[in-house]
């Protein structure tokens, strides 16, 4: 398959749709790879950090979308890019569509097929492509509202962790899922006390009983939520509701009893990229101010007076952990990989062991290769059933091991 990955053109996105780790793994797999010439420096990655493992730049994104059998990106198409998408294509992104009707539109009058990282599930149902941009989301969220909590950047100007004599801040984190689970631990590891608000009695079982006193749980109830955050000096929205647009959590009568110079973090996820946790009493949505949500900072004004400072953590602000952890899911093919090469190989001490785990996805033997890509066979005996002797150059240097839980 031909696979183009083009330049996130989308205002204040830097991150790349394939790393190089994760194009070397599909030209491996006997794919070609086209990146559009520019598109990793925002991560770091050059144009020749590309070429050395074998992908072809691309200097248009034109000529991209036009040679591609599938197009790999991070943020949806916008509109120009949509109008490039056909038939026999297929697109493999973050969409968020729920929000989005224009970008619904036309792709179904493309005619792609387009899958959406943040609603593809694995066997248990989870979402394995969500899930680490909601790690780094979470774990980002207390990062960017204690920053927001300084009296310079509009906030109270107090310290998370507090000081001895001082009392930590008191951050309210609604949702117990994966981002809020993140967001919390780290909160709590820069000291604050911390709880988690979620609707989920046996979640909030699991919470109590693998993290212990590291924060606090309590049922995200009306009255709960309206008591909580009136003390709150942070509160971060970690709601999600898959291939859905942000539940709206927080009421504006709510929001007038917080603390002047409170901070809000709304967590922009994959599907939550809107500000996902304030209405009015009618349920309609109250503006965080002109900003861009995901992209930036803007103040919220209840009567004129400025009360709060939002945030939106959004991944694109930690491009070079996002897409290392998103390269590293992404990775195509289900047959093992080979990471091992046979100049490599040559350099373990003699009597050395190497131990396969034959999983039900990776039952042949599953990491060596020579320094073409050839497959290095472990020995007469059956992957999965034995032991195999290795040979290099007619001598015995390893003993391969196969771990099946047979």
């Amino acid at each position: 398959m031909i696979i183009g990955c083009p330049t996130e053109i989308k205002n204040q996105e830097y991150r790349v749709g394939i790393t190089p780790a994760a194009a070397a793994e599909a030209i491996l797999h006997g794919h070609k790879v086209l990146i559009q010439s520019g598109a990793g420096n925002g991560s770091g990655f050059t144009d020749n950090e590309y070429t050395d493992i074998g992908s072809v730049i691309i200097y248009t994104a034109e000529e991209l979308f036009k040679k591609s059998e599938m197009i790999v990106k991070v943020k949806e198409p916008q509109a120009i890019e949509r109008l490039m998408l056909r038939e026999d294509q297929i697109l493999f992104t973050y969409l968020h569509l729920a929000p989005d009707l224009a970008q619904t539109n036309d792709l179904l009058k493309s005619g792609v097929t387009a899958i959406a990282y943040e609603t593809v599930t694995d066997g248990s149902g989870g979402l394995p492509l969500l899930a680490p941009m909601s790690e780094v989301a979470g774990k980002l969220a207390p990062q960017v509202g204690s920053w927001a909590l300084q009296k310079a950047n509009g906030g109270l100007g107090t310290l998370l962790g507090g000081v001895p004599g001082v009392s930590p801040s008191e951050v309210i984190v609604i949702g117990g899922g994966n981002v809020g689970v993140h967001a919390a631990r780290v909160a709590a590891g820069m000291g604050a006390n911390v709880t988690i608000l979620d609707m989920s009695l046996p979640r909030m079982r699991y919470l109590d009983d693998v993290f212990g006193n590291v924060f606090k749980t309590a049922y995200a109830s009306t009255a709960n939520t309206a008591k909580l955050i009136k003390t709150a000096d942070m509160v971060i929205g970690a709601v999600l509701v898959p291939g859905a647009a942000a539940p709206k959590l927080i009421s504006r009568p709510q929001l007038s009893t917080m603390k002047p110079g409170s901070v809000l973090v709304d967590v922009a996820t994959s599907t939550n990229t809107d500000p996902g946790f304030i209405v009015d009493s009618c349920g309609r949505e109250i503006s965080f101010g002109a900003a861009a949500p995901g992209t930036s900072t803007a103040p919220i004004t209840i009567s004129a007076v400025l009360i709060n400072f939002a945030v939106f953590a959004n991944t694109a602000k930690l491009i070079k952990t996002a897409d290392m952890v998103i390269g590293a899911v992404l990775v195509p093919g289900a047959a093992a990989p080979k990471l091992i090469s046979r100049p490599q190989l040559s350099t373990m001490k003699p009597g050395s062991v190497l131990v396969d785990v034959a999983t039900s996805t990776n039952t042949d033997p599953g990491f060596i290769v020579d320094s073409c890509g050839r497959e290095i066979s472990f020995g007469a005996a059956a992957p999965g059933t034995s032991t195999a002797p290795i040979t290099i150059s007619a001598v015995l240097i390893n003993f391969a091991v196969f771990a099946v839980e047979a």
